[in-house]
């Protein structure tokens, strides 16, 4: 009898916020409510949560009857009562409001997600974690985690919204009905763009709207860009829209107290999905609920929201081995179904373009497109795996870093990194046709078989000797191939180079950690002497890729004999020819499968990976 009391009123409330002059409703003041919340009842909670979902529906309907969002369509009507009414049809169609998981889904989405053995200890770590961004002032544009394993959610997200502050700053100034329907990189040309380097300037206007522009994107490119779900929780409703930020913040504090996902059962009675299926219309919703995706429930719900986005029969059908658990144990890391599915839209497990033909029907399913932000993995360094060209060479300059057990993001500023020169394309272009023929999984070599394949498609000539030499242990390893490459002139469709000047190339890297650590070079005066700030790492690199193979080979050749005066290069190519002592971390490995003769510096502590 009290749930139906309490739906009656509710019904009631929203009856005489849609009268065409509402009457002001009763709502208890923020101060009030706000120097309440421990002493509030529960009737007290679900009273206020009546009154503000009243309050937030008048709103919306006197905002519609004095504009008409751009997202819809040019209504002609002759009073206000019909035109809200035309609003909340097109607004009805946009958004799919309030819906919840049958037990069936959610059953499927837990076990999907955790598996049947889960620890309460990665539970917890999925349930803690937030999407914030870091109150240092320094690193104030980085995403900062707290716990071990929503990383690969934060780095994803971390990426896209690099894409939109450095590369689509005007779009960030705009309305939110304004915002164009493809949310791709190929509205805006990307011809030599240069992003600022202030990066600590950006405003908390700008941040927040690039975070839900970016969660936007990552959603619709999940859905196949007709719909994004969007996962909150159902103890909240629509209370937060229109209501103040001292009352956003009570609903919540009510909403997460208690709180906690233990199982399939939990997840089905807390959790609320909304269907957009306009990126303007997900906008609206992102941006009403964006206090929910930064409290503690954020990471855990925005992956809930992308893979029911995808689908969740299209997330299995994705995978190679669907009865694993996306989240791994025994550390709960985000699997790399988790980051592709955020970085490409699809739950592939592999990090190869294309797909892998295994014979006899079976096959493994790699990426299918050009990405819009990349990835790089140590593992590929330790030749475990063979990143392909759709994650190595995004649309935009910027990667989500895998090592071992952590994510992180790798950026530049300049578009023009990604740009090939004459030594890059053709090597590009060969391995292209290498890997084509490579069955190993990434492990660099092809058969004698497929080495033929590959010197008629890109026209390389070779003597008989080298061709004998090459082909005589029955497999042909790309490295060594490509030295053969750079020996062979370029009549042959080859790259020797008597200047020794082909493919250089200067430039800066970025690279965030979002784990705060401590910063040895920033520390803060006490008592005790002087304690390093704990904050996300930042690090910038300075990358010089030298024309030869090697480094070893680079710094040996450039060697200016000393009373050499004169014969010393000036300018640019000093600073190319004369690179700073090469340092060295784990990133540099990562750095180096992009560009493989890669030598890195940088200032202060090294950057870190895990």
């Amino acid at each position: 009898m009290a749930d139906q009391q309490e739906e009656e009123d509710l019904r009631l409330a929203l009856r005489m916020s849609m009268q065409n002059s509402p009457p002001e409703p009763k709502r208890s003041k923020p101060e009030e409510a706000a120097n309440s919340t421990t002493m509030m009842t529960p009737e007290d909670s679900r009273r206020l949560q009546r009154e503000l979902m009243a309050a937030a529906a008048e709103k919306r309907l006197l905002t519609a009857a004095k504009s008409v969002p751009a997202f819809a369509s040019p209504l002609k009507s002759d009073s206000d009562g019909d035109l809200v009414k035309r609003e909340i049809e097109i607004e009805a169609k946009e958004v799919n409001v309030g819906n919840e998981l049958s037990e069936e889904e959610a059953y499927q989405l837990f076990f999907m997600v955790f598996g049947s053995g889960v620890s309460k200890d990665i539970l917890a770590q999925w349930c803690n974690q937030g999407i914030r961004f870091s109150p240092d002032p320094e690193t104030s544009m980085i995403l900062v985690q707290h716990e071990g394993g929503p990383c690969g959610v934060l780095a994803a997200i971390q990426a896209f919204v690099l894409k939109h502050l450095l590369f689509f700053p005007d779009e960030l100034v705009k309305a939110a009905q304004s915002m164009p329907q493809n949310l791709s990189s190929s509205r805006l040309s990307k011809n030599q763009h240069v992003a600022s380097n202030n990066l600590a300037a950006f405003t908390e206007n700008a941040k927040t709207r690039a975070l839900v522009i970016s969660m936007c994107e990552i959603l619709f490119l999940c859905g196949n860009n007709k719909r994004a779900v969007i996962a909150t929780l159902s103890s909240i409703g629509d209370g937060l829209e229109g209501s103040e930020d001292s009352l956003k913040d009570v609903i919540i504090a009510q909403a997460l107290e208690g709180l906690s996902i233990e199982s399939a059962s939990d997840l089905h009675k807390i959790l609320r999905v909304d269907t957009c299926t306009t990126p303007a219309s997900a906008f609206k919703r992102l941006e009403a609920m964006i206090p929910i995706f930064q409290s503690r429930m954020g990471a855990l719900l925005f992956l809930i929201s992308a893979l029911l986005s995808r689908g969740l029969d299209c997330v299995q059908a994705d995978r190679d081995d669907p009865s694993l658990p996306l989240v791994t144990a025994p550390f709960g890391h985000a699997s790399q179904e988790i980051v592709n599915l955020l970085l490409c839209g699809q739950a592939v497990p592999n990090v190869f373009d294309g797909r892998m033909d295994l014979g006899g029907g079976m096959f493994l399913k790699g990426v299918s497109a050009n990405a819009e932000v990349g990835f790089l993995t140590l593992l590929e360094s330790l030749n475990f795996c063979k990143v392909g060209q759709n994650l190595k060479r995004p649309k935009w300059p910027i990667w989500v870093v895998g090592s071992e057990s952590h994510y992180t993001v790798l950026f530049a500023l300049d578009t023009a990194v990604q740009d090939e020169n004459e030594l890059e394309e053709k090597e590009s272009q060969i391995r292209k046709a290498f890997d084509a023929q490579d069955q190993s999984g990434g492990g660099g070599f092809i058969s004698v078989e497929g080495f033929h394949q590959v010197l008629r498609e890109t026209n390389i000539r070779l003597p008989s000797g080298k061709l004998d030499s090459l082909c005589s242990s029955g497999f042909i390893v790309w490295s060594e191939f490509w030295q053969v490459i750079l020996d062979l002139d370029k009549s042959l469709g080859g790259l020797k180079d008597s200047t020794g000047q082909m493919g250089r190339k200067v430039f800066d890297l970025y690279h965030f950690n979002g784990i705060a650590k401590s910063d040895l070079n920033c520390s803060q005066s006490s008592s005790g002497g002087e304690t390093p700030i704990q904050r996300p790492r930042f690090t910038k690199l300075r990358v010089s890729v030298p024309p030869r193979w090697t480094p070893e080979e680079f710094m040996a050749d450039v060697a200016v004999p000393s009373g050499s005066a004169g014969t010393e290069p000036s300018g640019k190519d000093a600073e190319v020819a004369k690179p700073e002592p090469s340092q060295h971390a784990p990133l540099v490995d990562c750095i180096r499968t992009r560009w493989p003769r890669a030598v890195c510096n940088w200032l202060g502590d090294p950057p870190s990976i895990v």
